[in-house]
């Protein structure tokens, strides 16, 4: 069975807190999350189980580099972005931990550091758009691993205009994570596998 990420209209009235405490509320399914993307409640399914090799070793290779009081995690937190009305679940974050001091369930989109995601088919609109168009604003450096076509693109530098510097090698090839961690990311695990068949992709 093919599961795509589907929209939920909100009502037009509702405020940018209305609409995240909506999603904040729902209760998705096992294995999917919920997410404030163009004006609409995304629920889309979370990173497959092949997937969760290339997380650990990308939570592995970042935490000894992570900015000092910044801790290195794949739990679907939610992540906001009043300014652009938007609320993210990253695959992998590396935030502020203070951020988790408040109250509540989603944190502030400035306390990231870092954001990933791992795309394919069912997400790559999302990933490659709306997401680089926001994380371009405020976070420091965003990963995105094409997990179909085997590569991975780092994007830092951000601006009011998005994101400044980007580079991108194939799986398999080492890739400079700039500033504020610095250092070399070993991709040489990371090729999982994909279905063939596009009915098979569940992200």
């Amino acid at each position: 069975m093919s599961v795509h990420p589907r929209g939920i209209d909100v009502p037009p009235s509702g405020s940018f807190g209305d609409i995240l405490r909506i999603v904040e509320k729902l209760d998705t399914p096992a294995g999917y999350k919920a997410e404030l993307v163009r004006g609409k409640i995304v629920v889309s399914p979370g990173p497959k189980l092949r997937y969760m090799k290339v997380m650990k070793s990308l939570r592995r290779q970042l935490e000894p580099h992570a900015p000092e009081g910044h801790g290195v995690d794949v739990a679907p937190f939610l992540f906001a972005f009043p300014g652009s009305e938007r609320a993210y679940g990253p695959d992998l974050h590396v935030a502020d931990e203070s951020a988790f001091d408040a109250e509540g369930r989603h944190a502030d989109g400035t306390a990231l550091s870092l954001a990933a995601e791992l795309t394919s088919d069912s997400t790559k609109d999302v990933d490659w758009l709306d997401k680089m168009e926001t994380y371009g604003r405020v976070v420091p450096v965003y990963l995105l691993l094409d997990m179909r076509v085997g590569e991975v693109n780092v994007l830092w530098d951000p601006s009011p205009k998005g994101y400044r510097s980007r580079t991108n090698v194939p799986f398999g090839r080492p890739v400079r994570i700039p500033a504020p961690f610095d250092f070399e990311l070993d991709t040489s695990g990371f090729a999982v596998e994909e279905a063939e068949n596009p009915e098979d992709e569940q992200r």
